[in-house]
């Protein structure tokens, strides 16, 4: 038996001592794992992201269940990883599709260097997941690609949209930042134990520096953060707001992970109270992601479940939540994921909702709030197109731009 398991295993008895003392605890059985197989359980710092990746969905799911339900017995693993700014990529994108690449240290001087940068829409995409696997590659790449066609191309006519009106309009124009923090995350140690609320005040200042250096509107600051970077992204939302006093104008949240290290005294992650509006989407609720609704609107789609359909392992199951937003900054297709208010996939099934819905994804709209059941496909196009339901008529839409690219980033 590891050393983590000889821990749990005296946690677990003196759990067990409390609860038969305390009619107030009451834990769920999803919380507990028999005495017999922590000797197989490996820590964090024994599992490989290469491994996770070539295990069947539900045991990654189980594997990493497990380690978090152990961490959070005795906090044995601690946030104590929180990588250098010189550490961490950032490519930055102008409204021409050109690169730019420098470090979180160096990057807040860049928009100086180009022309419009106040004027235009600007996303920040902060990576959380390792940059080394294909099942983050790939999702990453094709959303990079999808805003690059936003920003470049003219949009084109969603589907069912009669393509002549469409044919004065403009690209959408804008700039996008890819903060690589996954790049820094090689493995599921550092997966575990970022600190959260520290890598969040360091990004945070890195927006903060930029949105003064450049002058952009914030209402067209757009902030979007993937499985633990979504968790940071919360935090520099915090952390941009104590600075500038100032709030981000919207944060989309890409699957939020289950944070396996953290201080039990300290608030970390998300906080709505700092960003004008928080939207979410859910891919992996009961895998690495979280049940918790984390924002404004959260999206749950085919409702609380290990991984979406077509999910291969615990790792692409957190990335398909990249892959299903990437589809909607696509042209034509912001309005591919109709989803209605509702508590559970079932009652979204029986036509029971509460009868508000909206679209998932880039055309969000910012005045609903609540819990939103949809179910996608397992392969492109992930968006069902299926009517939502109890309401006539959707809400507004983002434009988008459309271009083909296979340029990896």
């Amino acid at each position: 038996m590891n050393p983590l398991g000889v821990v749990c295993f005296v946690a677990f008895v003196a759990v067990g001592a409390l609860v038969s003392q305390s009619e107030d605890y009451s834990p769920k059985p999803a919380y507990w794992v028999k005495p017999t197989e922590l000797g197989d359980t490996p820590s964090v710092n024994e599992l490989t992201c290469e491994e996770l990746e070539n295990m069947p969905l539900e045991k990654g799911d189980t594997l990493m269940c497990k380690l978090y339900h152990l961490s959070q017995i005795d906090y044995s693993v601690s946030p104590n990883f929180c990588p250098s700014p010189t550490n961490v990529p950032v490519h930055s994108f102008n409204n021409k599709g050109e690169k730019e690449t420098s470090n979180l240290n160096k990057h807040s001087t860049l928009p100086e260097e180009k022309p419009k940068f106040d004027e235009q829409e600007v996303t920040v995409f902060i990576t959380g997941l390792p940059q080394s696997l294909e099942d983050v590659k790939t999702p990453n790449t094709k959303l990079i690609q999808s805003y690059i066609q936003r920003y470049t191309k003219k949009p084109e006519a969603p589907q069912g949209e009669d393509q002549s009106k469409w044919e004065n309009e403009k690209p959408v124009g804008g700039h996008l930042v890819v903060i690589d923090l996954g790049h820094a995350i090689t493995n599921v140690e550092r997966y575990a134990t970022l600190n959260v609320k520290e890598t969040g005040k360091m990004i945070g200042k890195t927006l903060a520096e930029l949105e003064k250096e450049s002058n952009v509107d914030l209402e067209d600051l757009h902030v979007i953060g993937q499985g633990i970077g979504a968790n940071v992204a919360g935090a520099a939302g915090k952390a941009f707001k104590d600075v500038t006093t100032h709030k981000l104008g919207r944060i989309t949240v890409l699957d939020p992970a289950r944070q396996v290290g953290k201080d039990p005294k300290v608030l970390t992650g998300l906080s709505r109270c700092s960003v004008k509006f928080v939207d979410v989407i859910h891919t992996s609720a009961l895998g690495m992601g979280t049940t918790r609704r984390v924002g404004d609107v959260d999206f749950f789609s085919n409702g609380t479940c290990q991984g979406v359909p077509g999910s291969r392992n615990a790792i692409d199951a957190q990335a398909r939540a990249t892959r299903l937003f990437g589809e909607t900054v696509r042209p034509g297709n912001s309005r591919n994921f109709p989803a209605v208010e509702a508590s559970s996939l079932i009652q979204y099934r029986n036509n029971d909702g509460y009868g508000k819905r909206t679209y998932m994804g880039i055309a969000t709209h910012r005045d609903i709030s609540g819990d939103y059941m949809l179910e996608v496909n397992a392969e492109s196009p992930y968006g069902k197109r299926t009517p939502a339901r109890k309401q006539k008529s959707y809400h507004g839409f983002h434009q988008t731009s459309y271009a083909k690219s296979n340029e990896n980033y």
